[in-house]
């Protein structure tokens, strides 16, 4: 390929005098697909958004160039920009829900990109809006359209942006960490299509992505960015088997391959902590009557000092399953044992009591910590709750507890958007251990981490659970994760077990065709498979 569609040359982008991209050199062909990786901070993004003018806030284009085939976009005005946004150059953003209307129907905001560009007037606008989602693969379009985005799942969410970005055929479409939170099979389905769509039309594709098996797997060439420099790119399989530099291979060795050692720490079998048996959870449906079975007759345990981790695709009923286990959902039917003593129905002091002894580490610590609240107040409110200690003693276990998990005391009067993504997770994680429980329940608590972070939080639970006793229940979607913590498994799909047993025997002889499939989906699973 000779010619060339997009070309960045020593560019330079600033926020204030922070300087978060520095020098950074990209080019893409016509049809080429190009993934830039790197850690959260690396400058990814704000690459990303600079080639389209979307830079937040104080973000500024301070130097070098932006070749849209021979127009410099650094330069151009804001009425040009629009002109280039989604009819040139279309975007596949990360949150779906922070990125579609939430007031108004999925099909006209497709049939609305159609009519801004004059594509076509409105009514040929929702009829090809129909077409598109069918094509980014929605099941019944039609009836889709006519929904909003609250009443999509991740997946169907992260499809409606594919149709919204391709909808006017543009040369170049940018995807900006398009299934990072989306479950491993539903992952590999919008890739797919996405890669169909894209070939088909000859779009060009930009992946912006922390996922270095996605890469290998996605892209014909990666460029792999750090501190706002370009530290390594050229042919995807090669940088990421063979890399050169330091930092690409940290990056490597950080990603938790499917083969990957396994890190949880063997312990004595012992009376079990929690019982759960034949735990079921029924909603009524609205409307047309009914009930819907989210969970269905499920049974397992988890021993002192140990880990079981439930995985599965969005709305296999794992989460459910944990709500249920917190007494933050009330069960239909079934039995849950702590200690040997009914947990279910429990009320009053008799459930604060079960509470004390079981704490959550959520998946977003960004919406499950309060932005108002200082990390010194955030991880000493479990201590105040439960009248533990006075005030001085509070501040005590809080240095205590930031040490433990290896953060410095001087954040303690920082604000939770003052820390990084794998702070703000570990602050999590000392406010679940401030009252000493013995059994943490992490739902999906590094799924929205880079691979360096990754590894960190996932070596500091492994360290914690040896030096405490502690026991997880580990909920995620994402099977090489789990290999690194769990001992036992259980896979669940549409709220019932479809097999369970040790991680050993689960994730290297599985016998059920949907854990085969779970493993198989794993990005890069064959090319990190050593």
């Amino acid at each position: 390929m000779t010619e060339t569609l997009l070309r960045i040359e020593d560019l330079r982008v600033s926020f204030g005098a922070v300087e978060a991209v520095r020098g950074a050199d990209l080019t893409v062909a016509p049809g080429e697909r190009v993934a830039v990786v790197g850690a959260s901070g690396s400058g990814k993004s704000t690459l990303a958004h600079a080639i389209m003018g979307l830079l937040p806030g104080s973000g500024r284009v301070t130097g070098g160039t932006i070749r849209w085939r021979e127009e410099d976009l650094a330069r151009a005005d804001e009425t040009r920009l629009r002109r280039l946004r989604g009819r040139e150059i279309g975007l596949v953003p990360q949150d779906p829900m922070s990125n579609l209307n939430p007031v108004s129907r999925v099909g006209w905001q497709v049939a609305e990109t159609l009519v801004a560009h004059k594509v076509c007037g409105r009514r040929a606008a929702r009829e090809r809006a129909v077409e598109l989602l069918g094509q980014a693969g929605l099941p019944d379009p039609a009836r889709r359209a006519k929904q909003y985005p609250h009443e999509f799942s991740g997946g169907m969410r992260q499809r409606a942006l594919i149709a919204i970005g391709l909808a006017c055929r543009p040369d170049l479409l940018i995807a900006d960490e398009p299934t990072s939170a989306l479950d491993v099979t539903v992952q590999r389905q919008i890739l797919d299509h996405l890669a169909e769509l894209t070939e088909e039309l000859g779009t060009a594709l930009l992946l912006v992505t922390h996922d270095l098996g996605l890469a290998a797997e996605r892209a014909d060439r990666v460029v792999v960015m750090s501190e706002g420099r370009v530290v390594e790119s050229g042919p995807a399989r090669e940088v990421l088997t063979e890399p050169r530099q330091d930092y690409t291979r940290r990056l490597v060795a950080a990603m938790p391959a499917r083969s990957a050692p396994r890190r949880a720490v063997e312990t004595e079998s012992a009376a079990p902590i929690l019982e759960v048996c034949g735990v079921s959870k029924e909603y009524r449906l609205r409307g047309r009557g009914g009930l819907l079975r989210a969970v269905d007759d499920v049974s397992f345990t988890i021993g002192r000092g140990r880990t079981t981790a439930i995985v599965g695709e969005s709305g296999s009923g794992k989460t459910t399953t944990a709500r249920m286990v917190l007494g933050l959902l009330p069960a239909t039917s079934g039995a849950i044992r702590l200690d040997g003593a009914q947990v279910l129905g429990l009320r009053g002091a008799r459930l604060r009591a079960a509470r004390r002894a079981m704490q959550p580490v959520f998946q977003d610590p960004y919406a499950s910590l309060d932005p108002m609240w200082t990390v010194e107040r955030l991880i000493a409110e479990p201590l105040r709750a439960f009248g533990i200690g006075d005030r001085a003693a509070r501040r005590a276990r809080v240095a205590e507890l930031l040490d433990q998990v290896a953060l410095s005391a001087t954040l303690a009067h920082r604000y939770p958007n003052e820390l990084s993504g794998g702070q703000r997770q570990r602050v999590a994680i000392a406010r679940a251990l401030a009252i000493e429980p013995r059994l943490v329940i992490c739902d999906e608590p590094v799924s929205a981490l880079d691979v360096l972070v990754q590894e960190q939080v996932l070596t500091l639970l492994s360290t914690l659970q040896e030096q405490l006793g502690l026991s997880y229940l580990f909920i995620s979607h994402d099977l090489a994760v789990v290999r690194v913590l769990a001992h036992e498994v259980l896979v669940m799909r549409d709220g019932r077990v479809v097999e369970q047993g040790s991680a050993a025997e689960v994730l290297d002889s599985p016998s059920d065709p949907y854990t085969q499939q779970l493993l198989e989906a794993i990005p890069g699973a064959g090319i990190f498979a050593g």
